[in-house]
């Protein structure tokens, strides 16, 4: 476990009222310096921030109750990019579903599919080759460096910090070229299906990511000088968006949020999933729950899943990346000109899909944002009979009221930012 320090240049008992930053001066305080206080009576203002507001990260809408420049409630509204995908996953056969979730959380697309093709594959009693999965270890890690490294460019330029932006971005272009190059797409890969991968590494393709990885340690240190020990960056976030322990845990916050208060947690450890047991990584975890904790924690994981991504170059084994299997796998595309079992095995898998057991399952992988789950039900036909996607975006943003209450309306930027909601995820 890696605990993230970041308080010592602050006196936080004076800065602290049952774990939440006090923002506004006391009444002796404000009767020395001669200035009045709103009497708790006085009428509040409220006020819409979004849905268009840039820094609401999408078309989040928040509905902010003020008396004079603090936060007294606020009330986030979604639903304004609402696409219906898991209603549409009752209508496409498992052989597509990929292609559906991997929209929702746009940022990091390869969870999305992680997660559906395992619940499949859990209903239909099959297990993905040894290949096959570190591939999957491997392309997750590296999404997780790119989330990441998009919420390290949002972030700065939420806060003013606007040449950070360009850092992030062109860190996190060098990634996405890799991705567009072993999955052809950029962004929603459709890479990751039910019984493995959907084609093995190019040509080419570690030679490409140690290019990538070897700069990577000297630019994240550049951040640090940037951001981290930066006075002005500090203030901003040190003591804003404070939530405690016991407050995450009650709505349900996972991953940096939960992480940021202390509590040690992260599935790929306690409930380990493909092979992250065989891995050594440290689970980075902050101490006071701001939005400097959170910053911190995503920018310690993308080093962390460096770690991850070297040790799975060493332990990369050859063979199958997806299953031998008829029913579930498609036949080599140099086969269909070969053979007519071949084609017509491809064009029934294509227009019927498979078909996968009765039952229902619950799967739940460690995103960036959090625990994604898929809860999948499954009536016998190549259909899902119900599919519903636990979002971590989606239960993070309960999170809002309580980190904003009692703060500052300039600071709701910057606890928004890091939340670091995707809203695709939300609005499902």
């Amino acid at each position: 476990m890696t605990v993230v320090e970041n308080q010592d240049s602050i006196d936080y008992h004076a800065r602290l009222r049952n774990g939440r930053a006090v923002l506004r001066m006391s009444e002796v305080e404000a009767a020395q310096r001669g200035e009045m206080l709103a009497d708790e009576n006085d009428e509040t203002m409220i006020i819409n921030m979004g849905p268009q507001h840039p820094s609401t990260h999408g078309v989040l809408r928040l509905m902010l109750e003020l008396q004079g420049e603090q936060v007294v409630r606020s009330k986030p509204i979604v639903g304004y990019l609402h696409t219906g995908m898991e209603k549409t996953a009752e209508d496409l056969t498992f052989l597509q579903g990929p292609t559906n979730v991997t929209r929702m959380d746009y940022a990091s697309p390869l969870f999305n599919e992680l997660v559906f093709s395992m619940a499949v594959e859990e209903l239909l009693g099959i297990e993905v080759p040894e290949r096959g999965q570190w591939i999957r270890m491997l392309m997750c890690e590296l999404n997780r460096m790119s989330s990441h490294l998009l919420f390290q460019a949002t972030n700065g330029m939420d806060i003013g910090a606007v040449s950070v932006m360009i850092y992030g971005w062109r860190d996190r272009e060098e990634l996405l070229r890799l991705f567009e190059k072993i999955t052809g797409v950029r962004m929603n890969h459709n890479y990751i299906r039910p019984g493995g991968v959907a084609a093995d590494l190019p040509d080419g393709w570690r030679d490409d990511l140690l290019r990538i990885l070897e700069p990577l340690p000297g630019r994240l240190d550049d951040l640090d000088v940037l951001l981290t020990g930066q006075n002005i960056w500090r203030d901003r976030l040190q003591g804003v968006g404070v939530i405690t322990t016991q407050e995450a845990i009650d709505l349900g916050a996972t991953g940096p949020i939960l992480r940021s208060t202390g509590y040690d947690w992260d599935l790929r450890r306690d409930l380990p999933y493909l092979h992250y047991d065989q891995v050594d990584f440290d689970v980075v975890v902050g101490t006071f729950g701001d939005c400097f904790d959170r910053y911190a924690i995503r920018l310690n994981e993308i080093r962390e899943s460096m770690k991850i991504v070297y040790q799975i170059l060493e332990k990369l084994p050859k063979g199958d990346y997806k299953v031998q299997d008829k029913k579930v796998t498609p036949p080599p595309r140099a086969r269909i000109d070969e053979s007519m079992e071949a084609l017509i095995h491809h064009f029934k898998l294509y227009t019927e899909g498979y078909k996968v057991p009765e039952g229902e399952v619950y799967v739940a992988v460690e995103s960036p944002r959090g625990e994604l789950g898929c809860y999948l039900v499954s009536d016998g036909t190549s259909k899902p009979y119900r599919m519903h996607i636990r979002g971590p975006s989606f239960v993070n943003l309960q999170c809002l009221p309580h980190m904003m209450a009692d703060g500052l309306i300039a600071d709701t930027v910057a606890v928004i930012s890091s939340v670091d909601p995707i809203m695709g995820e939300v609005d499902r």
